[in-house]
């Protein structure tokens, strides 16, 4: 599909010719993640977590439809209907555990997937829609998160929503309209529970659909690889099936034993303790955080404390969206040649400091907003915003990168003699004469 040489599919009984011949749907399939498409033949397992985010979605999906079965998104009984998921309807617990979990372990390979991409260089031509839709996907991904997280009405979702609405409200002229907007009135109430259950539930919908122009997306490049050379012939490839599908299921049992560990001895390890208590408007919580996957994004925001020119809170929603936005621009921002931060030394030190940074805020934004957390979330704002504007494009520019493999199978092979292709069957092809 994405390489010329890709075998083309070929049905082998009657009924699959009838099926192929009025709705291509089988050489769909084969041509998308079968032995239609040739893919790197160096891949390692950082190449699994996109399958795994697939995956998560599809837990998400299943398990949420049968929640939403029980669930009253109503501000009198919603927190009651979640204790009654919880405790009368058969399997529940394990339904509502699965989600919630599965939420965390969603942006857990997410995350990984994008550092990996930021490593590797897969943003980088001719894939830049590739990464364009993945951080579309990864927007969709937090505003269904933070809906969910509303939803069983706890002390956490009530205030969680009324602070992350009210960033809106920081907006000159049009901020408090757009919050109303948002809730249905002045505060969290039975319209924004029936508006969040109601975006809650479509977009994950949407998600599956941005993943598919994702997916085809990367099909006319054709994947990435860690040395960041292009395929330059069949000796390069091997069909995705079935190679990857067999890596990609190991991958996939590993995920889902540390998934069952989490939801059977560590539940509630990743949610807060808060949220089991009644929403309740007059009784604040002491310390008002979002779950831990906003923590980077929390800390950005709370970095501002002095006004300048424009309101403080207003600097730090601008920064906050800033943050996601500046990554989108990353494809013009890095003017390297080489792809793969495997050959690119200096780019190398400092991916490394940008990780234990983004680590950083991550828990200065789930400690209190009191010094020194709110100090250290401050200087390392100022580091990540300095990572992608300043030492990224220096480094892309003034950087001596190490010789490049000539090509996919040298690397693989350390420069022996280059290697017979391999066919759809799995054989080795004869060689051309």
């Amino acid at each position: 599909m994405s390489f010329p040489w890709a075998e083309q599919y070929t049905p082998k009984n009657g009924f699959m010719r009838w099926m192929d011949e009025r709705l291509p749907l089988p050489r769909l399939v084969y041509g998308a993640v079968g032995g239609g498409y040739a893919v790197p033949r160096n891949l390692n397992y950082f190449w699994n977590f996109g399958v795994l985010a697939g995956v998560a979605l599809t837990i998400q999906i299943i398990t949420g439809i049968i929640l939403a079965m029980h669930y009253a998104a109503n501000g009198a009984i919603a927190f009651d209907s979640v204790e009654h998921i919880m405790r009368d309807v058969n399997q529940g617990w394990l339904l509502r555990y699965a989600h919630a979990n599965g939420a965390s372990f969603f942006f857990i390979v997410v995350y990984i997937h994008i550092f990996r991409g930021l490593f590797y260089g897969s943003y980088k031509a001719p894939r830049e829609m590739v990464w364009l839709l993945g951080l579309v996907i990864f927007l969709l991904m937090m505003a269904t998160a933070f809906m969910g997280y509303v939803l069983p009405w706890g002390q956490m979702s009530f205030w969680g929503a009324k602070v992350i609405t009210g960033l809106f409200s920081a907006i000159p002229l049009v901020g408090p309209t757009i919050q109303e907007w948002l809730l249905g009135g002045f505060a969290p109430d039975n319209a924004a529970l029936n508006r969040f259950f109601s975006l809650h539930y479509l977009l994950p919908f949407v998600i599956a659909g941005v993943i598919i122009l994702h997916i085809w997306a990367l099909h006319i490049p054709g994947s990435s690889n860690p040395t960041g050379v292009d395929v330059k012939g069949p000796q390069d490839t091997v069909p995705f099936h079935p190679y990857y599908t067999a890596k990609d299921g190991f991958g996939l049992g590993v995920f889902l034993i540390a998934f069952a560990i989490v939801m059977f001895f560590a539940p509630n390890y990743l949610g807060h303790a808060d949220n089991y208590i009644p929403a309740n408007p007059l009784s604040t919580p002491a310390h008002i955080v979002p779950e831990w996957y906003f923590w980077p994004f929390y800390a950005i925001l709370r970095a501002f404390t002095v006004d300048f020119i424009l309101p403080a809170k207003l600097w730090g929603v601008l920064a906050m969206f800033a943050s996601i936005l500046l990554l989108f621009f990353l494809p013009w921002l890095d003017k390297s040649p080489v792809r793969s931060g495997r050959y690119r030394p200096k780019f190398k030190l400092f991916f490394w400091i940008l990780l234990v940074d983004v680590a950083i805020l991550g828990y200065c934004g789930g400690a209190p907003a009191e010094e020194p957390y709110v100090m250290i979330s401050q200087l390392a704002t100022i580091y990540y915003f300095a990572h992608f504007l300043i030492i990224l494009p220096l480094v892309s520019s003034l950087e001596r990168t190490l010789p490049l493999p000539n090509s996919i199978t040298e690397s693989v092979l350390g420069g022996k003699a280059e290697a017979a292709p391999i066919g759809t069957d799995g054989a080795l092809a004869a060689p051309a004469e």
